[in-house]
Parts: C-alpha cells; structure tokens; sequence
C-alpha cells in the first residue's frame, strides 16, 4: 500500500511529506508504444545540451561485449570461441550522443552466423544505418587455438594465439586488419658468441641468454581469404623458436639447438617478419611490434617497423610496449 510519509515530524501545518510513489518493484508492468514513446532520450537531446567543446568525435561506442562466435577452420571444421568485441562510431560536432545499444543490437542480429568478413561488414553496414554515423568500426578479440606437435618426443598440445579483427570504414573506404600476437624465443646473438669464446679461450661453461619475446603483426588484408592459420605459418617462417607446449628432455635439448641456430636481435626479427609480411600478396600495409623481455637487463629491447600510411605515426602511444606481455 502506497502512503504519503512525512519528511518532518511537527505540526501538521508544517509537515511536507514524500510524493506518493511505490516502493514494490512492478514485475507485471507491460510497456505499450505509447508509453514507450513518451520515454525520455537524453542522448538524442538537442545540441544546447552538448558539454564542453562542439567539436566532432571520432570513436564513440563500446568495448569487451563479448559473445560466442563460430569460426571456420583452414581444414573446413569449424569451432566456437568467446570474442570480446569493440564496436564505434563517430560523431557530428552538433550531436549530442548515441544510443549505445543499438551497437550491441546490430551485432547481434548477425552474431547467429559463421563468422566470416561478409558478415561483420553487414553488422557494420547495420550499426551505421541505426546510428546514422559517417564513420563506423568494429573490432573483435578472441584466442585462437591450434594443435602444436612437440619437436622430437611426438607428444602435442594446444598453442593459444591472441588474434583481433577490425574493420575500419573512413571517409567511404573499408580496411580489413588482422593484428595477431606471436610468441617466440630470442637468444642473444652476442651473448652466445660469447659464450662460446668463454669455451674456446678459457675452457669456461657459460650459456647465452635467451627470453620470451612477442610480435603483435597488424596487416590489412586484401584479395583472399587470410586464415589465422596462414599467419601462424608465416610467422613461423620467420622466426623458428615459437615457444613449445609439450616438452620431455629430447624436446628441450632439441629447442636449445633450435635457439642455437636462429639467434635473433629485435632488430633481426622486425625485419624476418617484414620479410614474410611484404612476400604475402594478401597483406598490404603491415605494422610489427617485436618485445624481447629480457633475462639479462631489467629492461625490454624493443622495435617497430611499419610499412605504408595505414600505421604509420609520429607519435607512439605510451602502452604500445607495455600491453605486449609474453
């Protein structure tokens, strides 16, 4: 039962009391169109209700929704991960807000089906519609694994590889980007030079050093289809010292040899991967981030290399190093 309460206790003359409202929450309210119509929408307000400067916005919307997607393999199978998506539209100077939701409603009219380019670019040509936005993009994280065989013993386990895909529409023109992490071993090429002096002149045991390292690669696609199993590969290709998931004794004597053969400045490993990257006909613009977290300093050896105006800045932001973690 709904009552009016006094704020004050007094003379009735001087009490004021609450509105009259209910406190018991209405699980059988039915919203009709006309109520619904009446609802109020800040975020469509008028622009005299815009804070601060009146200028354009270029990215406006949400991050880490995440749902299940299913992903096609390479070899025709398909498989079902959790992706956390970012979608985001500009903004008019003279518009107040979005309606943020919408983007999540877009997507997920489309998040039913097999994921594939096709599809994220009518979500993508859907959220702009709703949202009547000039600019829109999207971008969808996930981890994506593969069965890696042991070097020597025959045994095999899962690798996880951190993968995003972004598409990017600007000025009328779409970019398809694939930025995808590659962890690896470096060792020292100096340190095992001299290590091995230290044996040759002085009979002395020393060991070079050597770390985990990561490359995040960001490539637009163009032409084919660029399977994540086909960036794996190309990283390979250019650095062989991927880290193992299943090792016994012959599988890590087998990785120091491994190690031995391809030692690797940050430096030499931008470059092995820009090698692959210009060699593939279905990358264009690339970037590379290589970090090699090292065991002797207390420091990182880092590198960028980028290649066309897609990537390239003037200006690094300040956690482009400090978000490779490997």
């Amino acid at each position: 039962m709904t009552e009016a309460r006094p704020i004050f206790p007094g003379p009735a003359a001087t009490e004021r009391a609450y509105p009259a409202l209910s406190r018991e929450y209405p699980a059988d309210f039915r919203v009709d169109d006309s109520y619904k119509a009446s609802l109020p929408d800040l975020q469509n307000g008028p622009a005299s209700l815009i804070v601060g400067a009146r200028a354009p916005i270029q990215h406006v919307g949400i991050s880490n929704f995440r749902l299940p997607i299913r992903y096609q393999t390479k070899e025709g199978g398909e498989i079902t991960l959790e992706t956390s998506v970012t979608g985001t539209v500009s903004l008019e100077a003279d518009r107040k807000g979005i309606n943020m939701s919408r983007i999540m409603r877009s997507f997920y009219a489309h998040a039913e089906k097999q994921f594939s380019m096709r599809v994220l670019q009518a979500a993508l040509d859907d959220y702009k519609s709703d949202l009547n936005s000039f600019d829109a993009r999207i971008q969808m994280r996930l981890s994506y694994p593969m069965r890696v065989a042991s070097l020597r013993s025959g045994l095999s386990g899962w690798q996880y590889y951190d993968v995003a895909l972004e598409l990017a529409e600007r000025a009328g023109q779409r970019l398809r980007i694939m930025h995808f992490d590659y962890v690896y071993s470096s060792t020292c090429p100096c340190s095992l030079e001299l290590s091995e002096h230290a044996r040759q002149m002085r009979g002395q045991l020393a060991t070079p050093h050597s770390q985990r390292s990561i490359a995040r690669i960001s490539a637009v696609m163009q032409g084919d289809t660029l399977w994540f199993e086909d960036m794996v590969e190309l990283c390979r290709r250019a650095v062989a010292t991927e880290t193992q998931v299943m090792v016994k004794r012959e599988d890590e004597q087998a990785f120091a040899e491994l190690n031995a053969a391809n030692p690797i400045f940050v430096e030499d490993a931008v470059r092995a991967f820009a090698g692959e990257l210009i060699a593939e006909p279905r990358i264009g613009d690339f970037r590379v981030v290589a970090s090699h977290q090292e065991s002797l300093h207390s420091h990182d050896a880092v590198s960028v290399l980028t290649q066309g105006e897609t990537f390239a800045q003037a200006s690094l932001d300040p956690s482009i190093f400090a978000g490779l973690r490997a």
